[in-house]
């Protein structure tokens, strides 16, 4: 029995094609659901949502799940003196506002209010911004700041990145007009 090379890759590709069956599109419940999932392994609620203080340490406070860093947070004196490379990074007792070089940044509010969340934005906005890790996408805006792991979340596939939004416009909107990212040499002017 005899085949040629030409034989060989037809037969390879046909094998290839048989073996690879389209999956299904996904309901947009089981969407919702597995951005839930997506959401908690990545532990997305370790920075985007306020906690409550209790005698076990800082829990979700799930009044307030994926609203970002409260609009009203007060922060300490800061010595920026401390916060230079190769000395220390600061976070917020909720977890919600972190202080290091790169200024004070601020957790978004990923809820789907549409005034001071993520409700006026689109799905490919939303995949946009984390696959550029620019700041509302936006090409020459400024990056998308720490301790936000975009480069790592970046590599989740559209369709698991679709999934994360769905279940983020599925949330109760929340009012939380989160605090505008403070540059490195105006940290000394906060109160």
């Amino acid at each position: 029995f005899y085949l040629n090379l030409t034989s060989v890759a037809v037969l390879a590709i046909l094998i290839g094609c048989s073996s690879q069956q389209e999956k299904p599109a996904l309901t947009k419940e089981q969407m919702i659901e597995r951005g839930r999932y997506l959401t908690t392994i990545a532990s997305c609620q370790d920075c985007h949502s306020p906690k409550i203080m209790t005698p076990n340490g800082p829990v979700v406070d799930e009044t307030r799940a994926f609203s970002g860093a409260p609009a009203d947070i007060k922060l300490p004196k800061i010595d920026s003196t401390e916060i230079t490379p190769g000395k220390w990074y600061l976070g917020s007792s909720d977890l919600t506002t972190w202080v290091g070089p790169w200024g004070i940044s601020f957790a978004a509010n990923l809820t789907p209010d549409q005034a001071t969340g993520s409700g006026a934005w689109t799905e490919e906005l939303f995949i946009k911004i984390l696959r550029t890790g620019k700041f509302m996408g936006a090409e020459a805006g400024r990056p998308i700041m720490p301790p936000m792991p975009w480069e790592f979340i970046n590599k989740m596939t559209d369709e698991d990145l679709k999934s994360v939004f769905a279940y983020l416009q599925s949330l109760p909107p929340i009012s939380n007009s989160v605090p505008a990212y403070v540059p490195p040499g105006e940290i000394a002017s906060v109160k």
